[in-house]
């Protein structure tokens, strides 16, 4: 069965964007951080409305970099999308399901604060990967809100980057196992 994996950069106090929707903070180094071996993973991109649009906004830096993977939508509001792009609407949770028992690689649930907490909530999220930056921002949007349980991790890789970004990797343990 695929995984699916929650990657993301965070600031040192958890927010995934600045108070005003920002990522100015988030480095663009030219480093690589461990993200090519990461993309080697996964062949499939889970994302809500916001970060999709983001996406398409920024062109070639953004979905174009991306060529061989597939993207799935979650929104209720969208009503079309960029050819080849799936848009799930409806019985989110049962398509996720069916989407990670397809045969593929691991699946990266790439943005979207409420999409992220449906998946946590659903216990379908296997693996965290946070790429913590050194910053605090103070406010902003959360990585985690409105989550219903706790969700043990297990450690199963770090790495420290001269920048000073640290790179987390868990595994979320499932209930009853």
């Amino acid at each position: 069965m695929r995984k699916i994996i929650l990657e993301v950069a965070v600031s040192l106090d958890s927010y995934i964007e600045g108070p005003n929707g920002e990522y100015d903070w988030c480095f663009d180094d030219g480093q690589d951080y461990g993200l090519k071996d990461f993309l080697g993973r996964i062949d499939t991109i889970f994302v809500g409305r916001k970060t999709y649009e983001l996406m398409l906004s920024m062109g070639d830096q953004g979905m174009a970099a991306f060529p061989k993977c597939s993207w799935y939508v979650f929104s209720t509001t969208l009503n079309s999308m960029k050819e080849g792009d799936v848009l799930i609407k409806e019985n989110i949770l049962e398509e996720i399901e069916k989407i990670k028992n397809s045969p593929g690689k691991d699946i990266w649930l790439f943005g979207g604060a409420s999409l992220t907490t449906a998946l946590m909530n659903a216990g379908l999220v296997d693996e965290i990967s946070l790429a913590v930056h050194p910053i605090i921002l103070g406010s902003g949007k959360p990585l985690f809100s409105n989550i219903k349980e706790r969700a043990p991790l297990e450690l199963i890789h770090s790495k420290v980057y001269p920048s000073g970004l640290v790179r987390l990797t868990y595994n979320v343990q499932k209930k009853g196992g």
